[in-house]
Protein backbone atom coordinates (compact mmCIF):
# COMPACT_ATOMS: atom_id res chain seq x y z
CA UNK A 1 0.00 0.00 0.00
CA UNK A 2 1.39 3.38 -0.94
CA UNK A 3 1.33 6.25 1.51
CA UNK A 4 -1.36 8.15 -0.38
CA UNK A 5 -3.82 5.23 0.00
CA UNK A 6 -4.12 5.55 3.79
CA UNK A 7 -7.53 6.86 4.88
CA UNK A 8 -8.56 7.14 8.53
CA UNK A 9 -11.52 8.70 10.29
CA UNK A 10 -12.46 10.24 13.60
CA UNK A 11 -16.14 9.49 14.19
CA UNK A 12 -17.54 11.15 17.32
CA UNK A 13 -21.13 10.86 18.46
CA UNK A 14 -22.53 14.37 19.13
CA UNK A 15 -24.18 13.38 22.39
CA UNK A 16 -21.74 15.30 24.58
CA UNK A 17 -18.47 17.18 24.61
CA UNK A 18 -15.06 16.08 23.33
CA UNK A 19 -13.21 14.58 26.27
CA UNK A 20 -9.62 13.43 26.81
CA UNK A 21 -10.15 9.94 25.39
CA UNK A 22 -11.86 11.16 22.24
CA UNK A 23 -9.28 13.88 21.68
CA UNK A 24 -6.47 11.30 21.98
CA UNK A 25 -8.23 9.04 19.43
CA UNK A 26 -8.57 11.99 17.05
CA UNK A 27 -4.88 12.80 17.52
CA UNK A 28 -3.76 9.24 16.78
CA UNK A 29 -5.81 9.20 13.58
CA UNK A 30 -4.55 12.64 12.56
CA UNK A 31 -0.90 11.82 13.29
CA UNK A 32 -1.07 8.55 11.37
CA UNK A 33 -2.76 10.20 8.39
CA UNK A 34 -0.16 12.95 8.22
CA UNK A 35 2.75 10.53 8.74
CA UNK A 36 1.52 8.34 5.85
CA UNK A 37 0.60 11.28 3.59
CA UNK A 38 -2.98 10.03 3.82
CA UNK A 39 -6.45 11.44 4.45
CA UNK A 40 -8.03 12.36 7.78
CA UNK A 41 -11.85 12.24 7.66
CA UNK A 42 -14.37 13.62 10.14
CA UNK A 43 -17.62 11.67 10.39
CA UNK A 44 -20.43 12.63 12.77
CA UNK A 45 -22.22 9.51 14.00
CA UNK A 46 -25.52 11.16 14.88
CA UNK A 47 -28.01 8.28 14.64
CA UNK A 48 -28.83 8.51 18.37
CA UNK A 49 -31.66 10.94 17.69
CA UNK A 50 -32.67 11.34 21.33
CA UNK A 51 -29.23 12.39 22.58
CA UNK A 52 -27.49 13.92 19.54
CA UNK A 53 -27.52 17.72 19.35
CA UNK A 54 -26.25 20.32 16.92
CA UNK A 55 -24.71 22.16 19.88
CA UNK A 56 -22.56 19.15 20.75
CA UNK A 57 -21.56 18.68 17.11
CA UNK A 58 -20.51 22.32 16.86
CA UNK A 59 -18.58 22.13 20.15
CA UNK A 60 -16.68 19.00 19.04
CA UNK A 61 -15.66 20.63 15.76
CA UNK A 62 -14.58 23.81 17.55
CA UNK A 63 -12.37 21.79 19.89
CA UNK A 64 -10.82 19.87 16.99
CA UNK A 65 -10.10 23.16 15.23
CA UNK A 66 -8.60 24.60 18.43
CA UNK A 67 -6.30 21.57 18.65
CA UNK A 68 -5.37 22.13 15.00
CA UNK A 69 -6.74 18.74 13.91
CA UNK A 70 -8.21 19.97 10.64
CA UNK A 71 -9.95 17.27 8.64
CA UNK A 72 -9.27 16.68 4.95
CA UNK A 73 -12.82 15.44 4.24
CA UNK A 74 -16.15 15.93 5.97
CA UNK A 75 -17.88 16.35 8.15
CA UNK A 76 -20.06 13.50 6.91
CA UNK A 77 -23.23 12.84 8.93
CA UNK A 78 -24.92 9.48 9.24
CA UNK A 79 -28.41 10.98 9.32
CA UNK A 80 -27.77 12.25 5.78
CA UNK A 81 -27.04 8.69 4.58
CA UNK A 82 -30.11 6.77 5.82
CA UNK A 83 -31.16 5.66 2.34
CA UNK A 84 -27.76 4.00 1.86
CA UNK A 85 -28.15 1.93 5.04
CA UNK A 86 -31.71 0.95 4.12
CA UNK A 87 -30.60 -0.19 0.66
CA UNK A 88 -27.96 -2.48 2.14
CA UNK A 89 -30.27 -3.86 4.82
CA UNK A 90 -32.81 -4.79 2.11
CA UNK A 91 -29.99 -6.44 0.15
CA UNK A 92 -29.18 -8.69 3.12
CA UNK A 93 -32.89 -9.50 3.54
CA UNK A 94 -33.23 -10.50 -0.12
CA UNK A 95 -30.17 -12.73 0.10
CA UNK A 96 -31.45 -14.45 3.23
CA UNK A 97 -28.60 -13.11 5.37
CA UNK A 98 -30.94 -11.07 7.56
CA UNK A 99 -34.54 -11.30 8.74
CA UNK A 100 -37.32 -9.19 10.23
CA UNK A 101 -37.63 -9.38 13.99
CA UNK A 102 -40.97 -8.51 15.62
CA UNK A 103 -39.92 -9.00 19.24
CA UNK A 104 -40.81 -6.19 21.61
CA UNK A 105 -38.38 -4.68 24.08
CA UNK A 106 -40.15 -6.42 26.97
CA UNK A 107 -39.91 -9.80 25.22
CA UNK A 108 -36.21 -9.31 24.62
CA UNK A 109 -35.72 -8.34 28.26
CA UNK A 110 -37.53 -11.53 29.32
CA UNK A 111 -35.14 -13.54 27.12
CA UNK A 112 -32.19 -11.80 28.72
CA UNK A 113 -33.37 -12.46 32.28
CA UNK A 114 -34.13 -16.10 31.50
CA UNK A 115 -30.63 -16.66 30.11
CA UNK A 116 -29.04 -14.94 33.10
CA UNK A 117 -30.98 -17.21 35.46
CA UNK A 118 -29.62 -20.22 33.58
CA UNK A 119 -26.10 -18.84 33.76
CA UNK A 120 -25.96 -18.23 30.02
CA UNK A 121 -24.42 -15.10 28.51
CA UNK A 122 -27.42 -13.09 27.21
CA UNK A 123 -27.96 -13.02 23.45
CA UNK A 124 -30.93 -13.10 21.11
CA UNK A 125 -32.37 -16.62 20.92
CA UNK A 126 -33.44 -16.48 17.28
CA UNK A 127 -37.20 -16.50 18.01
CA UNK A 128 -38.07 -14.62 14.79
CA UNK A 129 -35.43 -16.25 12.61
CA UNK A 130 -37.74 -18.81 10.97
CA UNK A 131 -41.20 -17.25 11.24
CA UNK A 132 -43.87 -18.51 8.88
CA UNK A 133 -45.67 -16.09 6.59
CA UNK A 134 -48.78 -16.42 8.76
CA UNK A 135 -46.82 -15.49 11.91
CA UNK A 136 -45.34 -12.44 10.22
CA UNK A 137 -48.77 -11.31 9.05
CA UNK A 138 -50.20 -11.77 12.54
CA UNK A 139 -47.43 -9.62 14.10
CA UNK A 140 -47.95 -6.89 11.52
CA UNK A 141 -51.74 -6.89 12.11
CA UNK A 142 -50.91 -6.31 15.79
CA UNK A 143 -49.09 -3.16 14.68
CA UNK A 144 -45.61 -4.42 15.45
CA UNK A 145 -42.90 -2.68 13.43
CA UNK A 146 -40.02 -5.03 12.74
CA UNK A 147 -36.35 -4.46 13.24
CA UNK A 148 -33.91 -6.22 10.93
CA UNK A 149 -31.48 -8.72 12.41
CA UNK A 150 -28.35 -10.17 10.83
CA UNK A 151 -28.15 -13.96 10.74
CA UNK A 152 -25.01 -15.04 12.54
CA UNK A 153 -23.77 -18.52 11.50
CA UNK A 154 -24.48 -21.01 14.26
CA UNK A 155 -20.97 -22.31 14.77
CA UNK A 156 -17.36 -21.62 13.91
CA UNK A 157 -15.03 -18.77 14.82
CA UNK A 158 -14.10 -15.35 13.58
CA UNK A 159 -10.54 -14.07 13.97
CA UNK A 160 -8.61 -10.92 13.24
CA UNK A 161 -5.16 -9.45 13.83
CA UNK A 162 -5.11 -6.18 15.73
CA UNK A 163 -2.16 -3.87 15.07
CA UNK A 164 -1.82 -3.07 18.78
CA UNK A 165 -3.07 -6.21 20.51
CA UNK A 166 -2.30 -9.05 18.16
CA UNK A 167 -4.53 -12.08 17.52
CA UNK A 168 -8.22 -12.21 18.51
CA UNK A 169 -10.58 -15.17 18.22
CA UNK A 170 -14.34 -15.11 18.87
CA UNK A 171 -16.79 -18.00 18.92
CA UNK A 172 -19.83 -17.30 16.72
CA UNK A 173 -21.99 -19.22 19.19
CA UNK A 174 -21.45 -16.39 21.71
CA UNK A 175 -22.55 -13.57 19.41
CA UNK A 176 -26.20 -14.17 18.54
CA UNK A 177 -28.22 -12.55 15.76
CA UNK A 178 -27.86 -8.78 16.12
CA UNK A 179 -30.02 -5.88 14.99
CA UNK A 180 -28.74 -3.93 11.99
CA UNK A 181 -31.78 -1.67 11.46
CA UNK A 182 -34.10 -0.59 14.24
CA UNK A 183 -37.86 -0.60 13.79
CA UNK A 184 -37.79 3.20 13.19
CA UNK A 185 -35.50 2.76 10.17
CA UNK A 186 -32.36 3.98 11.95
CA UNK A 187 -29.25 1.78 11.56
CA UNK A 188 -27.40 0.44 14.55
CA UNK A 189 -23.80 1.47 15.19
CA UNK A 190 -22.21 -1.73 13.90
CA UNK A 191 -24.17 -1.68 10.65
CA UNK A 192 -23.71 2.00 9.82
CA UNK A 193 -20.02 2.02 10.65
CA UNK A 194 -19.26 -0.88 8.29
CA UNK A 195 -21.09 0.72 5.37
CA UNK A 196 -19.54 4.12 6.05
CA UNK A 197 -16.01 2.76 6.42
CA UNK A 198 -16.37 0.80 3.17
CA UNK A 199 -17.71 3.65 1.05
CA UNK A 200 -15.29 6.15 2.56
CA UNK A 201 -12.39 3.83 1.74
CA UNK A 202 -11.16 3.62 5.33
CA UNK A 203 -7.96 1.58 5.45
CA UNK A 204 -7.21 1.75 9.19
CA UNK A 205 -9.64 1.98 12.10
CA UNK A 206 -7.87 3.47 15.13
CA UNK A 207 -10.25 3.54 18.09
CA UNK A 208 -10.66 2.83 21.80
CA UNK A 209 -10.37 -0.75 23.03
CA UNK A 210 -13.99 -0.67 24.23
CA UNK A 211 -14.85 -1.35 20.58
CA UNK A 212 -13.06 -4.71 20.48
CA UNK A 213 -16.35 -6.49 21.25
CA UNK A 214 -17.95 -4.79 18.22
CA UNK A 215 -15.28 -5.96 15.81
CA UNK A 216 -16.51 -9.57 15.20
CA UNK A 217 -19.99 -8.32 14.29
CA UNK A 218 -18.48 -5.80 11.89
CA UNK A 219 -16.26 -8.45 10.31
CA UNK A 220 -19.31 -10.67 9.74
CA UNK A 221 -20.96 -7.80 7.87
CA UNK A 222 -17.85 -7.19 5.76
CA UNK A 223 -17.88 -10.87 4.86
CA UNK A 224 -21.61 -10.81 4.02
CA UNK A 225 -21.09 -7.91 1.59
CA UNK A 226 -17.89 -9.36 0.15
CA UNK A 227 -15.89 -6.31 1.21
CA UNK A 228 -12.31 -6.17 2.42
CA UNK A 229 -12.22 -4.96 6.05
CA UNK A 230 -9.83 -2.26 7.24
CA UNK A 231 -6.96 -2.94 9.61
CA UNK A 232 -7.88 -2.43 13.26
CA UNK A 233 -5.83 -0.75 15.99
CA UNK A 234 -7.55 -0.70 19.38
CA UNK A 235 -5.83 1.73 21.74
CA UNK A 236 -5.58 1.29 25.48
CA UNK A 237 -7.81 2.80 28.14
CA UNK A 238 -6.87 5.95 30.03
CA UNK A 239 -6.95 5.57 33.82
CA UNK A 240 -6.80 8.04 36.68
CA UNK A 241 -3.72 8.25 38.94
CA UNK A 242 -5.38 5.71 41.29
CA UNK A 243 -5.72 3.35 38.27
CA UNK A 244 -9.51 3.51 38.34
CA UNK A 245 -11.55 4.53 35.29
CA UNK A 246 -10.75 8.10 34.32
CA UNK A 247 -13.39 10.50 35.61
CA UNK A 248 -13.93 14.19 36.30
CA UNK A 249 -12.27 13.91 39.70
CA UNK A 250 -9.04 12.93 37.89
CA UNK A 251 -9.26 15.87 35.48
CA UNK A 252 -11.19 14.12 32.70
CA UNK A 253 -13.16 17.18 31.76
CA UNK A 254 -14.11 18.32 28.28
CA UNK A 255 -11.38 19.74 26.05
CA UNK A 256 -13.42 22.97 26.02
CA UNK A 257 -12.96 23.17 29.80
CA UNK A 258 -9.19 22.90 29.44
CA UNK A 259 -9.43 25.78 26.97
CA UNK A 260 -11.37 27.84 29.54
CA UNK A 261 -8.85 26.90 32.23
CA UNK A 262 -6.02 28.36 30.17
CA UNK A 263 -4.32 25.32 28.67
CA UNK A 264 -2.87 25.75 25.20
CA UNK A 265 -3.23 23.42 22.20
CA UNK A 266 0.50 22.75 21.83
CA UNK A 267 0.56 21.22 25.32
CA UNK A 268 -2.58 19.12 24.77
CA UNK A 269 -1.26 17.87 21.41
CA UNK A 270 2.04 16.92 23.03
CA UNK A 271 0.69 15.32 26.21
CA UNK A 272 -2.31 13.31 24.97
CA UNK A 273 -0.43 11.12 22.43
CA UNK A 274 1.99 10.10 25.20
CA UNK A 275 -0.94 8.43 26.97
CA UNK A 276 -0.46 5.10 25.26
CA UNK A 277 2.31 5.84 22.76
CA UNK A 278 6.04 5.78 23.46
CA UNK A 279 8.55 7.81 21.51
CA UNK A 280 11.51 6.02 19.94
CA UNK A 281 14.04 8.05 21.95
CA UNK A 282 12.10 8.54 25.23
CA UNK A 283 11.64 12.24 24.54
CA UNK A 284 8.64 13.99 26.07
CA UNK A 285 8.57 17.35 24.29
CA UNK A 286 7.45 17.30 20.65
CA UNK A 287 6.19 19.91 18.26
CA UNK A 288 3.33 18.72 16.06
CA UNK A 289 5.75 18.30 13.13
CA UNK A 290 8.14 16.24 15.29
CA UNK A 291 5.26 14.13 16.61
CA UNK A 292 4.07 13.37 13.08
CA UNK A 293 7.59 12.35 12.07
CA UNK A 294 8.06 10.07 15.10
CA UNK A 295 4.56 8.55 15.28
CA UNK A 296 3.88 4.94 14.35
CA UNK A 297 1.11 2.50 15.26
CA UNK A 298 3.57 -0.19 16.33
CA UNK A 299 4.61 1.92 19.32
CA UNK A 300 1.09 2.08 20.75
CA UNK A 301 0.87 0.27 24.08
CA UNK A 302 -1.51 -2.52 25.12
CA UNK A 303 -1.34 -1.34 28.73
CA UNK A 304 -3.70 1.30 30.12
CA UNK A 305 -2.25 4.81 30.32
CA UNK A 306 -2.43 6.94 33.47
CA UNK A 307 -3.66 10.52 33.11
CA UNK A 308 -1.70 12.96 35.27
CA UNK A 309 -3.09 16.50 35.39
CA UNK A 310 0.12 17.63 37.09
CA UNK A 311 2.20 16.41 34.14
CA UNK A 312 -0.12 18.15 31.68
CA UNK A 313 0.14 21.39 33.68
CA UNK A 314 3.93 21.11 33.79
CA UNK A 315 4.01 20.62 30.02
CA UNK A 316 1.65 23.57 29.56
CA UNK A 317 4.03 25.73 31.59
CA UNK A 318 6.90 24.62 29.36
CA UNK A 319 5.04 25.80 26.26
CA UNK A 320 3.96 29.03 28.01
CA UNK A 321 7.64 29.90 28.38
CA UNK A 322 9.05 28.44 25.14
CA UNK A 323 6.55 29.50 22.47
CA UNK A 324 6.99 32.92 20.82
CA UNK A 325 5.75 35.79 22.97
CA UNK A 326 3.38 36.86 20.17
CA UNK A 327 1.59 33.50 20.24
CA UNK A 328 1.16 33.46 24.02
CA UNK A 329 -0.14 37.02 23.83
CA UNK A 330 -2.73 35.97 21.23
CA UNK A 331 -3.82 32.99 23.33
CA UNK A 332 -4.04 35.06 26.51
CA UNK A 333 -5.78 38.17 25.16
CA UNK A 334 -9.35 36.88 25.77
CA UNK A 335 -8.40 36.06 29.37
CA UNK A 336 -6.99 39.56 29.94
CA UNK A 337 -10.06 41.25 28.46
CA UNK A 338 -12.38 39.01 30.49
CA UNK A 339 -10.68 40.22 33.70
CA UNK A 340 -10.94 43.90 32.81
CA UNK A 341 -7.49 44.65 31.38
CA UNK A 342 -7.57 47.39 28.77
CA UNK A 343 -6.70 46.58 25.16
CA UNK A 344 -3.13 47.91 25.15
CA UNK A 345 -1.11 45.53 23.00
CA UNK A 346 2.38 46.87 23.76
CA UNK A 347 1.77 46.93 27.52
CA UNK A 348 0.02 43.53 27.62
CA UNK A 349 2.92 41.91 25.78
CA UNK A 350 5.21 43.23 28.54
CA UNK A 351 2.84 41.71 31.11
CA UNK A 352 2.97 38.36 29.31
CA UNK A 353 6.77 38.55 29.13
CA UNK A 354 7.00 39.04 32.89
CA UNK A 355 4.26 36.76 34.19
CA UNK A 356 4.56 33.73 31.91
CA UNK A 357 7.89 32.87 33.55
CA UNK A 358 6.16 32.17 36.86
CA UNK A 359 2.88 30.51 35.81
CA UNK A 360 1.68 27.33 34.13
CA UNK A 361 -1.65 28.26 32.48
CA UNK A 362 -3.02 31.33 30.75
CA UNK A 363 -5.70 31.77 33.40
CA UNK A 364 -3.15 31.52 36.21
CA UNK A 365 -0.96 34.09 34.44
CA UNK A 366 -3.82 36.58 34.18
CA UNK A 367 -4.92 35.97 37.78
CA UNK A 368 -1.36 36.60 38.97
CA UNK A 369 -1.24 39.83 36.98
CA UNK A 370 -4.46 41.23 38.47
CA UNK A 371 -2.62 43.41 41.05
CA UNK A 372 -1.40 45.49 38.11
CA UNK A 373 -4.93 46.83 37.61
CA UNK A 374 -6.60 46.12 40.97
CA UNK A 375 -5.48 47.56 44.26
CA UNK A 376 -7.64 48.03 47.33
CA UNK A 377 -7.28 47.97 51.09
CA UNK A 378 -7.71 46.16 53.38
CA UNK A 379 -5.63 43.19 52.21
CA UNK A 380 -6.19 39.61 53.36
CA UNK A 381 -5.09 38.82 56.92
CA UNK A 382 -2.03 36.78 55.89
CA UNK A 383 -0.86 39.70 53.74
CA UNK A 384 -1.58 42.40 56.32
CA UNK A 385 0.48 40.61 58.97
CA UNK A 386 3.55 41.43 56.83
CA UNK A 387 2.72 45.13 57.22
CA UNK A 388 2.65 44.88 61.01
CA UNK A 389 6.44 44.73 61.29
CA UNK A 390 7.96 47.62 63.24
CA UNK A 391 10.29 48.55 60.37
CA UNK A 392 7.56 48.74 57.72
CA UNK A 393 6.75 52.50 58.09
CA UNK A 394 10.45 53.30 57.81
CA UNK A 395 10.75 51.13 54.66
CA UNK A 396 7.72 52.75 52.99
CA UNK A 397 8.96 56.26 53.82
CA UNK A 398 12.37 55.45 52.35
CA UNK A 399 10.69 54.22 49.17
CA UNK A 400 8.70 57.45 48.87
CA UNK A 401 11.81 59.53 49.39
CA UNK A 402 13.97 57.66 46.84
CA UNK A 403 11.35 57.25 44.12
CA UNK A 404 9.52 60.59 44.35
CA UNK A 405 11.95 62.48 42.06
CA UNK A 406 11.12 59.96 39.30
CA UNK A 407 7.36 60.27 39.65
CA UNK A 408 6.78 61.58 36.13
CA UNK A 409 9.64 59.82 34.37
CA UNK A 410 9.73 56.61 32.34
CA UNK A 411 12.27 54.41 34.04
CA UNK A 412 13.40 50.94 32.92
CA UNK A 413 13.31 47.87 35.13
CA UNK A 414 17.10 47.90 35.45
CA UNK A 415 17.02 51.53 36.63
CA UNK A 416 14.21 50.71 39.06
CA UNK A 417 16.34 47.89 40.46
CA UNK A 418 19.13 50.39 41.20
CA UNK A 419 16.61 52.64 42.99
CA UNK A 420 15.36 49.71 45.04
CA UNK A 421 18.91 48.92 46.10
CA UNK A 422 19.19 52.55 47.19
CA UNK A 423 16.06 52.10 49.37
CA UNK A 424 17.64 48.99 50.93
CA UNK A 425 20.82 50.93 51.67
CA UNK A 426 18.85 53.82 53.18
CA UNK A 427 16.89 51.55 55.53
CA UNK A 428 19.95 49.58 56.57
CA UNK A 429 18.30 46.15 56.63
CA UNK A 430 18.89 43.01 54.62
CA UNK A 431 17.48 43.15 51.08
CA UNK A 432 14.71 40.59 51.68
CA UNK A 433 13.56 42.38 54.84
CA UNK A 434 12.99 45.51 52.75
CA UNK A 435 11.71 44.20 49.43
CA UNK A 436 9.16 41.77 50.88
CA UNK A 437 7.07 44.46 52.69
CA UNK A 438 7.41 46.70 49.62
CA UNK A 439 6.04 43.92 47.41
CA UNK A 440 3.08 43.49 49.75
CA UNK A 441 2.43 47.23 49.87
CA UNK A 442 2.54 47.61 46.09
CA UNK A 443 0.70 44.43 45.02
CA UNK A 444 -1.27 43.15 48.00
CA UNK A 445 0.40 39.76 47.30
CA UNK A 446 3.14 37.86 49.11
CA UNK A 447 4.71 36.53 45.91
CA UNK A 448 5.05 37.26 42.22
CA UNK A 449 7.59 38.42 39.64
CA UNK A 450 10.55 40.62 40.52
CA UNK A 451 9.41 43.87 42.10
CA UNK A 452 11.25 46.05 39.57
CA UNK A 453 9.19 44.49 36.75
CA UNK A 454 5.97 45.21 38.61
CA UNK A 455 6.90 48.84 39.28
CA UNK A 456 7.87 49.29 35.61
CA UNK A 457 4.48 47.86 34.52
CA UNK A 458 2.32 50.01 36.82
CA UNK A 459 4.57 53.08 36.62
CA UNK A 460 6.39 54.89 39.43
CA UNK A 461 3.53 57.36 39.92
CA UNK A 462 1.10 54.53 40.69
CA UNK A 463 3.65 52.73 42.88
CA UNK A 464 4.12 55.92 44.93
CA UNK A 465 0.36 56.35 45.27
CA UNK A 466 -0.06 52.78 46.56
CA UNK A 467 2.82 53.02 49.02
CA UNK A 468 1.48 56.33 50.38
CA UNK A 469 -1.99 54.79 50.76
CA UNK A 470 -0.60 51.78 52.65
CA UNK A 471 1.56 54.00 54.86
CA UNK A 472 -1.47 56.12 55.81
CA UNK A 473 -3.48 52.96 56.39
CA UNK A 474 -1.01 51.32 58.80
CA UNK A 475 -0.44 54.60 60.66
CA UNK A 476 -4.20 54.97 61.00
CA UNK A 477 -4.42 51.51 62.53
Amino acid sequence: MSFVDVRVRFAPSPTGFLHVGGARTALYNYLFAKKMKGTFILRIEDTDRERSTLEAEKAIMEDLEWLGLLWDEGPYRQTERLSLYKEHALDLLKRGLAYKCYCTESEIEEMREEMLLKGIAPRYNGRCRDLSEEERERFEKEGRKPAIRFKVPGDGEITFEDIVRGHFKFSLADIGDFVIMRSDGIPTYNFAVVIDDHYMGITHVIRADEHIANTPKQLLLYEAFGWKPPQFAHVSMILGPDRSKLSKRHGAVAISQYRRDGYIPEAMNNYLPLLGWSSPDDREIFSMEEMIEAFSLDRLSKSPAVFDIGKLTWMNGHYMRSLPLEKIYEYSLPFFLEKGFSMNEEWLKKVVFVYREHTSTLREMVEEALPLIRFSLPFSSDVEEVLEGEDVPKILEAFLEVFYPFKYKEVSSSEIWELLKEVVSKVGLKRGKVLFPLRVAITGRRSGPELYYIIELIGIKEALRRVQEVLSYIKGK
